[in-house]
């Protein structure tokens, strides 16, 4: 079954785009620094989801701050305060007892204010906090989506209580709150729960019963399709993933060279917490439409970055994203027409 909507967008859609931004940690500031180069040529950010820094990077993005105020934000910002756990957690002792009687090191109290901070200081005036500033409007009157999928962002956060992904604000109702009542700094703190460094998010399900979050990025690090039309209907403008690692050399799989008992328990954690999105993006040919940033020289939890290390990751972003739209030695420049023709006109 094929659409009858034409394979490249209406002149006034053609620079529309929606985002699906990976998280890792500290390296938020290569994102801010692909979405600076994305604005430059004349996108304009549509939706976007992501998770743990995808989420914080979509949640800037979505209140209307550009790409070149967010990379001055996250070059500004002492990433050392969001390590706010009590004074005794400076030892690993200290660390030992708050993982075990707290389940995580970190308050993450400290990322909940500063997140508030730049949403007031630079975001659009009026705002609630909440998702009810976040109103999707589509172009076409025949395609506005209904109920809690009606948000320009989208947050995923790993609820361990349930054994499932949860993408917020669409799945509000299952803690019994509505998007309106839901505040996106609330989600994007359950986004960045690092299991062990922050301490999870605890709340009630939709029948009071305890539910707990963490980092969105257990189970789906990169969920690029989210915003992907059912199949046998045609994109009416582009999904740009925009990933935290390099290009895969032959497949979307990372190798595990396991030599005995501590790289064996690594192999199991990356196999499992990487399964569904390699699954996911062989399946969606999402390869071709997504920006690779190799950030490997950068740990996702090195909160003592220094200026030379956020100038490399912020580098790194923007060669990215100018390669992913001009072409290189690997990769053709991006064209959305071909893209549709490819992998969607089928």
């Amino acid at each position: 079954m094929t659409s009858s909507l034409p394979a490249t967008p209406a002149p006034s859609l053609a620079q529309r785009v929606d985002l699906v931004m990976e998280g890792g940690g500290v390296k938020g500031i290569a994102l801010a620094g692909a979405l600076e180069v994305l604005e430059e040529r004349g996108y304009r950010v549509n939706r976007v989801a992501g998770s743990s820094a995808g989420s914080i990077a979509g949640a800037l993005a979505t209140a209307g701050i550009s790409g070149t105020t967010m990379v001055k934000i996250l070059r500004e910002t002492d990433y050392r305060k969001f390590e706010d756990g009590p004074w005794w957690t400076r030892s690993i002792i200290g660390k030992g007892l708050s993982i075990l009687l707290h389940n995580g090191v970190h308050r993450g109290e400290y990322l909940k204010s500063w997140l508030t901070e730049q949403l007031t200081a630079h975001g659009a005036p009026g705002r609630t906090g909440t998702f009810a500033d976040l109103l999707y409007e589509d172009p076409d009157p025949e395609h506005q989506l209904e109920g809690s999928r009606k948000y320009r962002l989208v947050v995923t956060a790993s609820d361990l209580s349930a054994g499932r992904l949860r993408y917020l604000p669409t799945d509000a109702d299952a803690f019994g709150t509505t998007p309106a009542q839901l505040r996106v700094v609330d989600t994007v703190r359950a986004s960045t729960s690092i299991p062990l460094f922050f301490r999870p998010v605890r709340s009630k399900n939709a029948f009071g019963k305890p539910a707990v979050l963490v980092d969105g990025g257990m189970l789906s690090n990169f969920p690029v399709s989210v915003f992907d039309r059912p199949e046998g209907e045609l994109p009416r403008w582009p999904t740009f993933g925009i990933k935290l690692s390099a290009k895969p050399e032959a497949d979307f799989g990372v190798e595990n060279r396991i030599r005995g008992p501590l790289s064996f328990g690594k192999a199991v954690v990356d196999t499992v917490t990487g399964f569904y999105d390699r699954m996911h993006i062989d399946s969606s040919h999402s390869v071709a439409r997504t920006i690779f940033i190799d950030t490997a020289a950068v740990r996702p939890t090195n909160f003592d970055l220094s200026s030379e290390e956020r100038e490399l990751l912020y580098r790194k972003g923007r060669k990215a994203a100018t390669d992913f739209l001009d072409g290189d030695h690997e990769q053709e420049p991006w064209d959305f027409a071909r893209y549709v023709a490819r992998f969607r006109a089928q």
